[in-house]
């Protein structure tokens, strides 16, 4: 997909309406149209890029550094005392828009809300291999 054709930078581009609450030369963070909660925000870089994993460092530290602010006006705005900010990489993660972007969902006690976390464990030994193999594709 195109930056053309991609429905966050056609609203960066004004094209689309969205309701903007926080803007400057790197990011834009507007409520989500489809909220999952009361506050819902995306907080969208301005150059785009699909995935987390095509950003540059210095690209991800432009967007990061806001997000404990967006946070806090998020959580305050809507009287809540929590939330979850996270990024979808990948379509087979549940990233539905083409254009990176981190949510910021307010919660509420027993919204009904929620991440399936099906936590397992390692056998013996399967760990450090694992963790050698990522730290392995760290190495230039």
């Amino acid at each position: 997909m195109s930056a053309a054709d991609c429905v966050f930078c056609r609203i960066l581009a004004g094209q689309i309406p969205a309701l903007r609450v926080f803007e400057n030369e790197d990011i834009l963070a507007f409520l989500d149209i489809g909220p999952l909660a009361e506050g819902h925000c995306l907080v969208i870089p301005k150059k785009h890029h699909v995935l987390l994993s095509d950003m540059s460092d210095d690209e991800v530290a432009a967007v990061t550094r806001h997000l404990p602010r967006l946070t806090r006006a998020v959580m305050k705005g809507v009287g809540v005392e929590g939330c979850n900010v996270l990024v979808n990489v990948g379509r087979v993660a549940s990233q539905e828009v083409p254009h990176v972007h981190w949510h910021v969902i307010p919660r509420r006690p027993a919204d009904g809300l929620g991440y399936r976390w099906d936590a397992s464990k390692y056998p013996p030994g399967r760990g450090e291999q694992v963790a050698a193999q990522v730290a392995a594709a760290l190495k230039p």
